[in-house]
């Protein structure tokens, strides 16, 4: 399907990507978070305790993170400026839907790479309400993103009023489909074919969103006009236009015509 914007996108500036060293730095933090939360427990376990068993000084952990419960999600913020990336760098005819596809792959890719770690930090977020509450705020800083984005699509000469609840929905629907497969595979011990099976969830999000006339503001409605001089009908219609659509035009046109 190609999608043509007709609107001139301002230029948006990209936060640099943490540092090799300071991601390796919260790696570390993370992981010995995870080992004393499994070890002592949530609560029983200090800010202090963790940033001694990852070798460094109480204020170097806070430079990190705001919070204990902060520490095992150590790759986010790198991965939403990730996900940001792809959206900047999104082809000019390619449908918004399928860009926020692309760009909610980076959180898959953060888990994915290293499968083992990303189980025990699931099994974590069951386990304690302080943590699953941090990943209900990460997840919603996506959604956050991919709404701005697709609002930021629709035609400047749309005045439908609900392009609002529209990005919304939309980008939601695309994030609950990437959560929907990790937390399958997570639950899976991180087995299968996690890739293949998040394109499947994706195709059910752009069969429901793509060809939305108000998310492609830019494509024109289907067209039929009757040629004076003979029988000839000449329709017009985009080529994602569904066959149901286009035939329900050609009807009209004949309906006119007799």
């Amino acid at each position: 399907m190609e999608y043509v914007r007709l609107m001139a996108q301002p230029v948006k500036s990209v936060r640099p990507q943490v540092s090799h060293q300071r991601l390796k730095v919260r790696r570390q933090l993370a992981a010995a978070a995870m080992e004393l939360f499994a070890s002592k427990g949530y609560e029983a376990t200090t800010v202090d305790e963790i940033a001694a068993a990852a070798g460094v000084a109480r204020r170097t952990f806070f430079r990190h993170f705001r919070s204990k419960e902060e520490a095992i999600f150590p790759d986010h913020d790198d991965t939403l400026e990730r996900a940001k990336a792809v959206l900047d760098a999104a082809p000019a005819h390619e449908n918004p839907i399928d860009t926020v596809c692309r760009g909610i792959k980076e959180v898959m890719k953060m888990y994915a790479a290293a499968p083992a770690v990303s189980v025990q930090r699931y099994r974590l977020t069951r386990e304690v309400p302080a943590l699953r509450e941090r990943e209900i705020a990460s997840v919603a800083r996506y959604e956050r993103l991919f709404t701005r984005y697709l609002l930021g699509q629709f035609d400047e000469n749309s005045h439908n009023g609900d392009e609002p609840l529209l990005a919304e929905v939309a980008a939601a629907a695309v994030v609950t489909a990437h959560n929907h497969v990790l937390r399958r595979w997570l639950r899976r011990d991180g087995e299968g074919d996690v890739e293949a099976e998040l394109d499947h969830a994706f195709a059910i999000v752009r069969r429901t969103f793509a060809s939305l006339p108000v998310i492609a503001a830019t494509a024109s409605p289907p067209a039929a006009f009757a040629s004076t001089r003979g029988e000839v009908l000449v329709t017009v219609a985009r080529t994602d236009a569904p066959l149901s659509e286009v035939m329900r035009t050609i009807e009209q046109a004949l309906t006119d015509r007799s």
